[in-house]
């Protein structure tokens, strides 16, 4: 997508954001222009693709599964030391 093409889209929104704030508009006028203001932001987002959207979920997991070794791998020296350190675990 180009950039006129967003500057199009949202371009009159934001000429009448400003227009508003100098009018000093009544709440209610406001949160229709927010609601509006929120509908063109999200006609600009791009849903992924299913392949994209499995790359990223695999990404993810492994991220998660990573960070969960390295805290069980820090949980056990921490562990090791705190137990050499003050002797043996009370049982």
């Amino acid at each position: 997508m180009s950039s006129s093409e967003v500057e199009e889209s949202g371009g009159g929104l934001v000429e009448r954001a400003k227009a508003d704030r100098a009018a000093k508009r009544n709440w209610f006028s406001r949160i229709v222009l927010f609601i509006q203001q929120v509908i063109a932001e999200l006609k600009k987002v791009v849903t992924p693709t299913r392949k994209e959207l499995i790359n990223f979920t695999i990404v993810v997991i492994a991220f998660v599964l990573i960070m969960m070794a390295l805290v069980w791998a820090l949980d056990q020296v921490f562990g090791f030391v705190t137990i050499f350190i003050f002797g043996t675990p009370l049982q």
